[in-house]
């Protein structure tokens, strides 16, 4: 049940950095569980999407909704950025970086594969500006590896870890998943001892979750899909939030956990529900409330670059309220939450007041929670976030 209408929203396109997203849709080979836009391209993408995206930075860039916009962080994400080579890669990155109105020192990160990467491209994208890589490991088990359909081995990303720190990147996040085919707790804590003797910066646990349209849907509805039991699944969970906050890097998202200061900047503005600009197919943009997509295939999108016409398919403008109950749902993926004054000083309403009676028996429950001037989330609610977000919607 919905309290106080929200009947406006502060002007606040330009006062906060944006993130700037670039979205390179090709692999070498896609995983069974992947739900993602991305398409398999062996080892040789299409020179021709790179050259496209340069021109749709330098179009936008001279934009008047972007022109005047500064931005704090650039990501590079995919799919595989690193199935191009550093040269290609980092020449895009740069251009990017003087194009763009960026801070003096923006967070800047690529998205890798283990197979993908070797020191002489690493250090090239480094020279380009790159300060942070995020490596798709999922797995140190070779075994697990091969039964998700990974395409690198566990000493490949050993050695992709090893050329990263040889490269001078400080600020290394690893990508791990829990709940897969045939894994026990054992080879998820030999996975977490092993990311943890490489002293990233940065890591990301996801649960797998079995999309529809994926290979690893199909496999499920045919049950040949052989998945940990809840029970188990929730004592990786414990396990592994226990080990790393014992290591030095304590949970600050649903699934994030990081070293002080090693929070991811880019993320932390989705979850702010701050202004994004993304380039390249399927890439969704957030500008003063006004959200557009750009066309998910890459062949459409070269073409419609290459004529000089606009790439989106969908555009419309936040209403409100759906953007109050989005900067909602999206601050309380973080720990700490968000503070009440600031949803009030955006939009003229507290969630108390919003959510009336719903707030009301969230708060009862022992799910929400206001400490300090700030709405989060309980220890008691985490392990059932979605639902509890649900509430929300």
């Amino acid at each position: 049940m919905r309290g106080h209408p929200v009947t406006a929203m502060h002007p606040d396109h330009y006062e906060s950095p944006a993130g700037l997203y670039l979205h390179i849709p090709f692999c070498v080979a896609k995983c069974g569980y992947c739900a993602f836009t991305s398409y398999p391209c062996g080892n040789a993408p299409p020179p021709d999407y790179l050259v496209a995206l340069r021109q749709q930075a330098e179009r936008l860039a001279r934009h008047p909704m972007v022109r005047e916009q500064r931005f704090a962080t650039l990501f590079v994400g995919g799919g595989t950025p690193t199935v191009y080579g550093g040269a290609e890669l980092g020449g895009l990155i740069r251009e990017c970086l003087t194009l763009f109105n960026f801070d003096p020192e923006p967070e800047v990160t690529v998205e890798a594969n283990p197979n993908s990467v070797e020191l002489a491209k690493l250090a090239a994208l480094r020279e380009a500006g790159v300060n942070r890589l995020s490596i798709g490991v999922q797995s140190f088990s070779d075994r697990l590896l091969r039964g998700i359909d990974r395409s690198h081995s566990r000493a490949e990303a050993l050695a992709a870890v090893a050329a990263a720190r040889s490269a001078g990147f400080a600020n290394l996040n690893l990508d791990l998943i829990y709940g897969l085919p045939e894994q026990s707790l054992a080879d998820w804590r030999e996975t977490i001892a092993v990311a943890l003797a490489q002293n990233p910066e940065h890591l990301a646990l996801y649960g797998l979750s079995v999309e529809e349209g994926t290979p690893f849907h199909r496999r499920s509805e045919q049950g040949g899909l052989a998945l940990p039991d809840e029970e188990t699944v929730q004592e990786m969970e414990d396990f592994a939030y226990g080990q790393l906050a014992t290591a030095g890097l304590p949970r600050y998202e649903i699934s994030n956990f990081a070293r002080a200061g090693r929070s991811s900047r880019h993320n932390e503005n989705y979850w702010h529900n701050g202004n994004y600009l993304g380039l390249g197919a399927a890439a969704v943009s957030c500008l003063g409330h006004l959200r557009f997509r750009q066309v998910p295939e890459p062949e459409r999108f070269v073409r419609l670059i290459n004529d000089g016409a606009p790439p989106f398919i969908e555009m419309e403008a936040l209403p409100p309220a759906a953007a109050f109950r989005e900067t909602v749902i999206m601050a309380l993926r973080m720990l700490e939450g968000i503070a009440v004054a600031e949803l009030a000083a955006r939009f003229g309403v507290t969630p108390q007041d919003y959510y009336g009676k719903t707030f009301v028996r969230l708060q009862a429950q022992g799910l929400l929670a206001v400490e300090d001037g700030f709405l989060r989330l309980t220890a008691r609610a985490l392990p059932v976030a979605n639902q509890v977000l649900a509430e929300l919607v």
